[in-house]
């Protein structure tokens, strides 16, 4: 039963041996009037005529790969139980100066209710800032989540609080294993619906990528995860539009910190039309420094990189996109340079680490080419202290006003960081 404890089930997830009276029945969906329901689980109103059943009940089709929601259908939610009061951070690493005002104001901000979010440039060390928070609330016996939008984010920082926190921390995405109790949990931000009223502090990694970004189904999800009276923390290298105006609303206190932990500016991309490609490749890759390269589309990514197969056959070259199925392997091995070239979607442009990688973007003036997703793509770049350096080149047939944003975006940073 202690597997159950803070979860948000339909009665199928539900084991029968488990006995449904210590679970608290709430109702799969709500008529708001004559013509809308909502579902409890994820909050999405529909129209009654676009969701009915033949039997006559409605269901919802939003959160429906978590398991169909009903209106003639229960979801069981068992309360949260309180965790022993432990000490499990083992990490003995150090914050700069900068990083420990951001760490305490952290520790400050989440030993109460409220929103907090973190603007710090990429390669800042997010990461590392949020263990002070969450030390502080697992010594407490208290429960924590971090969720991102990215399961390639969730994996990374798998590794990293497994070596650095002395407990079993779950996985949860869709293609996950089961979830088990602990007080530390770590979960793509769907996995949110399956969580209500669980955790004292939450925090969101990643907050301006997709599908995370401006999406009111996961907002709900961060709302339903936290206990009443709960901490949440956004952390992001690039704002967005809805976050900037709960800042000035008073409903987010922002801390920033425009400077990489190593004290060295971020990486300007340079820009060049993608006629020059060929003579920046053949240079580049004289230095023997990975490469990593990015591309708008899947097809684009593939036909690049089986060109670049024939023609550079000394080169270990490998394609990542959502649909590999050898991707967790490939980054693994292109993280330990057994793999020299890289050719990915834009699903590595975050949360990931390779130290001293260069990074061209290909088709830079496509549409997917946001102008975050840009500052993400360069912020792979000189995040190791041994080379705070490195190339961003955007390859393009004409600047678009995403490129300029970006290039603006990644000055300005450097200017409050103290750069010039």
């Amino acid at each position: 039963m202690k597997d159950y404890y803070g979860r948000y089930l339909t009665k199928n997830e539900i084991p029968e041996e488990i006995n449904l009276d210590q679970f608290v029945k709430i109702n799969g969906m709500n008529a708001i009037n004559h013509n809308l329901i909502i579902c409890s689980r994820c909050g999405t109103k529909h129209r009654k005529a676009d969701v009915q059943l033949a039997i006559g009940s409605f269901y919802c089709p939003t959160c429906l790969n978590l398991g169909r929601v009903r209106s003639d259908e229960f979801l069981y939610h068992a309360i949260q139980q309180p965790f022993a009061n432990r000490q499990l951070m083992k990490w003995s690493g150090h914050l700069t100066s900068d990083q420990q005002v951001v760490s305490d104001a952290l520790v400050k901000a989440t030993n109460k209710e409220g929103q907090t979010l973190v603007h710090a440039v990429t390669g800042a060390g997010k990461t590392e800032m949020i263990y002070a928070s969450i030390d502080q609330a697992l010594s407490q016996g208290k429960s924590v989540i971090i969720a991102s939008p990215r399961i390639d984010v969730c994996i990374e920082l798998h590794q990293r609080l497994e070596r650095d926190f002395d407990c079993a921390i779950p996985l949860l995405h869709g293609k996950g294993k089961p979830y088990f109790r602990s007080p530390l949990v770590i979960a793509t931000c769907h996995q949110l619906l399956r969580f209500k009223e669980a955790f004292d502090l939450v925090i969101i990694d990643e907050v301006d990528a997709f599908p995370f970004v401006d999406n009111d189904q996961l907002y709900h999800a961060v709302k339903q995860a936290a206990k009443q009276g709960a901490a949440t923390v956004f952390l992001t290298a690039t704002s967005t539009p809805k976050l900037e105006k709960a800042v000035k609303r008073g409903e987010l206190t922002q801390l920033a910190l425009p400077k990489r932990f190593h004290q060295n500016p971020l990486v300007v991309p340079k820009c060049y039309f993608e006629s020059h490609f060929k003579a920046h490749f053949l240079k580049q890759r004289k230095t023997g420094f990975p490469l990593l390269i990015f591309f708008p589309e899947i097809s684009s990514g593939i036909a690049f990189t089986n060109e670049l197969q024939k023609r550079y056959m000394n080169e270990k070259i490998a394609f990542v996109a959502s649909t590999s199925k050898n991707r967790y392997e490939y980054v693994e091995a292109f993280r330990k340079r057994e793999i020299s070239i890289l050719v990915s979607t834009s699903i590595l442009e975050r949360g990931v680490t390779f130290p001293f990688v260069d990074v061209f973007l290909m088709h830079t003036h496509h549409k997917n080419f946001s102008a975050s997703a840009i500052i993400q793509m360069a912020g792979r770049v000189g995040r190791h202290p041994d080379r705070p350096t490195g190339l961003v080149e955007l390859f393009h047939q004409g600047k678009t006003e995403a490129m300029k944003k970006a290039i603006k975006e990644i000055n300005k940073m450097n200017q409050l960081g103290g750069f010039k």
